[in-house]
């Protein structure tokens, strides 16, 4: 019962939902990165390299073997390296697309929290926060100017 408890908790916090919302978020995101890195910008760097494809890359450690009628008797083995240069160009632009993404969150976030800023709305509890500070401030100077007379 205590497992089922928790568990309601946890959906009733949001935390689900906001789970939820980041693996599909993320799932489209990857298809979009996929596009961008396949489609986009490994056919120019497919070019550069003389219109070998990526994919292709391997080293042969043993080649395949066929019979006369064409039949595979024996099987290749490669180490298809193609494959993990295609998987880390993906990986370093998610990387790349993440940090502009989450860079310019950050940025937006200290612009809402800035207080003086009157070009962009301030949270509700920032600015209480900030008229909090600039009332204990005032009090704090009564203070001590009560003090040193």
């Amino acid at each position: 019962m205590k497992l089922l408890k928790e568990f309601k908790e946890f959906a009733v916090k949001g935390n689900m939902m906001d789970m939820a919302i980041g693996i599909i978020i993320g799932a489209a995101f990857n298809k979009v990165i996929d596009v961008l890195a396949k489609q986009v910008i490994l056919p120019p760097l497919s070019l550069l390299s003389d219109g070998v494809s990526f994919q292709d890359k391997k080293i042969i450690l043993r080649e395949g073997v066929s019979n006369a009628s064409g039949e595979i008797t024996v099987s290749e083995v490669a180490v298809e390296y193609g494959a993990l240069i295609e998987v880390f160009i993906d990986f370093l632009i998610i990387g790349f697309t993440i940090f502009i993404v989450v860079k310019a969150m950050n940025k937006l976030r200290r612009k809402a929290q800035d207080t003086t800023d009157e070009t962009v709305v301030t949270p509700k509890d920032i600015e209480l926060l900030s008229d909090l500070k600039q009332l204990m401030q005032e009090q704090n100077k009564i203070l001590q100017s009560n003090v040193s007379k």
